[in-house]
């Protein structure tokens, strides 16, 4: 399947490869310039491939409650909130993120390569008085990260963005096209998402780079972004074969309340038999990648999901589940590469300290 700004992917030169049964561009003028630009400018990423649900009536709040581990009834309109959608052993679905429109109205973001899945699975658990839709379709989604996103946007728009607070959303007008806009972000950096008429997306991305202040990238920046922060993805770091105690250590899951999965992620939590999810710095530029052992003094103690050179830090480093005795900050680990023992320390996520997702701009 080809996004609404494949025609102009192809036209800015960038590598298209095939992503969750997309054309995605993985790259436009390199993955650590896109990267290096983003942390300290603005970039524009074409996010259309994922996926957005409007799940609303009397009983939404209700069933979506049951369906996914974040705290629905605390929302207030305006606000969002990630968490997990479980299957019934408490196996992760998908990691989603909840917005609030109104005391009746939500939306659901979930990924691409699993929105088929999703859709079933949440049509199969409402109420008969709750009304799903699919807005996928219709909706197109762009990222724009960047410290310098807001000044970058108002410029091309011509307007002034509303102020929002991180986590938070507004259905806003712009350039004549009525939008949703928010602030969750998936690179560490202030920055907003751009839900827009599928149709009419190319008008915004070409308006956006027209300005000067804002260029492309693709998703080789994106992971290379996403890693240093210690950000999951689902394939990687969450799978429907694992629970989620260990990637966010109870984190994002509403305990007091029930939720589909429940059960099965509040034994495990409580037997504390689980691997946890850790950032890894490596010595040099040679990564590790996923599915590589991690070794203390020659024993398997864990795998890395996700590994890669981190150009905010000018090292190796890597994502991996550990076992919760050597997954202290500092423990001296290594990871077995095609035969070679590279050396890691664990480290502290978010592996890059300074970004700006949290400030108010």
């Amino acid at each position: 399947m080809k996004t609404s700004l494949y025609n102009d992917h192809v036209a800015l030169g960038a590598r298209m490869v095939p992503f969750a049964g997309w054309d995605m561009p993985l790259v436009y003028r390199g993955i650590i310039p896109e990267h290096l630009w983003t942390r300290a400018h603005a970039s524009v990423f074409d996010i259309c491939h994922m996926g957005e649900f409007e799940i609303k009536g009397a009983t939404a709040e209700a069933d979506l409650e049951r369906l996914v581990t974040l705290g629905v009834a605390s929302l207030k309109p305006g606000a969002c909130a990630y968490g997990y959608l479980l299957a019934e052993d408490g196996g992760v679905r998908d990691d989603v993120i909840c917005f609030r429109l109104a005391p009746d109205r939500f939306w659901l973001v979930v990924n691409a390569g699993t929105l088929a899945g999703d859709r079933d699975w949440i049509r199969a658990h409402l109420s008969p008085h709750t009304t799903f839709t699919d807005l996928s379709p219709a909706t197109a989604k762009l990222d724009i990260q960047g410290p310098g996103a807001r000044q970058g946007m108002e410029a091309a728009f011509g307007q002034a963005l509303p102020p929002l607070g991180y986590f938070h959303f507004q259905e806003v007008t712009i350039q004549g096209t009525p939008c949703l806009l928010s602030r969750t972000g998936y690179t560490g950096e202030f920055g907003y998402e751009l839900y827009v008429p599928a149709n009419e997306v190319p008008r915004f991305w070409n308006c956006l780079l027209k300005s000067g202040q804002i260029l492309p990238a693709g998703l080789g920046a994106r992971d290379t972004l996403r890693v240093e922060m210690g950000y999951p993805l689902y394939g990687h770091e969450l799978r429907l074969e694992w629970r989620p105690a260990g990637a966010s250590r109870g984190r994002f899951m509403d305990m007091a309340k029930p939720f589909i999965g429940r059960e099965s992620v509040r034994r495990e939590l409580e037997t504390g038999a689980y691997r946890v999810l850790v950032g890894l710095l490596l010595e040099g530029r040679m990564a590790g990648r996923a599915g590589d052992p991690v070794m203390k003094d020659g024993v398997g103690v864990g795998e890395v999901t996700s590994g890669l050179f981190a150009p905010s830090l000018n090292v190796a480093v890597a994502l991996a589940y550990v076992d919760q005795a050597v997954s202290r900050p500092g423990e001296a680990l290594a990871i077995t590469v095609r035969g070679k023992s590279l050396n890691a320390r664990v480290e502290t996520l978010p592996l890059y300290k300074n970004g700006t997702a949290r400030e108010a701009r």
